[in-house]
């Protein structure tokens, strides 16, 4: 077993109180691209900004046709031996919970309960009217809609804008995930960051919350992050294969 694992093991143990914080790179292996690196869906599109979406019907259609080609990889993924890992350890008692940039429901899908993650950039597979009536619809129908001819589908209900839950540019994140996510990172011993680069606000200052409540931060992340110098353990390898590694040490097989 590589001793930088059984180390890792052994700060959940001490600590008794993991959380991880997932980012992009947590969901590459299970074939879901991270849309902002070179050759990313964010060269082929231009991102529609949420003030835009509001106020423009040409917006909405700009952004549902971006949906089009985004959506369909979703529901293709699989959950990949790093989200089934976290599910075993939520079901031994030993994983809080799960903080996750990701909008992909693949933690969920390996075994880790909605209760216990918070999803701070929302769900590619939910959609929610604006206007606040309480509307929600699976983005799968109303896409169906759009390609059908609708290409500024409304609510049914009141008329008002429908809008997938997943976070925009230039969108606040949700106050209460976000109020959930920042409790649940300070409760952290130790906080795991699991393949984010750490540069997304105010997502990204999250694990700051772990580290003022006295917790211990381990990153596991390909490239360099901003608190790579104070992090108590630096992992360069898969993310997948780490975690499984990790839960083989904690649960001894």
């Amino acid at each position: 077993m590589d001793q930088k694992i059984m180390d890792l093991a052994r700060l959940v143990e001490q600590g008794r109180g993991l959380v991880v914080f997932s980012g992009a790179g947590m969901s590459t292996e299970s074939g879901i691209p991270d849309y902002r690196s070179p050759g990313g869906i964010w060269e082929r599109h231009r991102p529609v900004m949420y003030p835009e979406f509001k106020a423009h019907a040409w917006a909405r259609e700009d952004y549902w046709r971006f949906y089009q080609e985004w959506f369909p990889g979703f529901g293709q993924a699989a959950p990949n031996a790093g989200h089934r890992a976290l599910g075993r350890l939520h079901a031994a008692g030993l994983l809080r919970g799960v903080v996750t940039q990701n909008v992909d429901g693949l933690h969920q899908a390996g075994g880790v309960p909605s209760s216990a993650v918070v999803e701070v950039h929302g769900n590619v597979f939910d959609t929610a009217c604006l206007n606040g009536c309480g509307h929600q619809e699976p983005t799968a129908e109303v896409l169906e809609r759009f390609t059908r001819g609708d290409k500024d589908p409304a609510c049914p209900g009141c008329g008002g804008v429908l809008k997938p839950t997943t976070i925009s540019f230039g969108q606040n994140l949700d106050p209460t995930a976000l109020e959930r996510a920042a409790q649940l990172c300070a409760s952290a011993n130790p906080l795991i960051v699991v393949g984010s680069s750490l540069v997304v606000t105010p997502a990204a200052e999250l694990p700051l919350a772990a580290l003022a409540a006295g917790g211990a931060l381990a990153i596991l992340n390909r490239d360099p992050t901003p608190l790579d110098e104070r992090a108590a353990l630096l992992f360069r390898r898969p993310a997948g294969e780490a975690l499984d590694a990790l839960a083989g040490a904690l649960l001894k097989n």
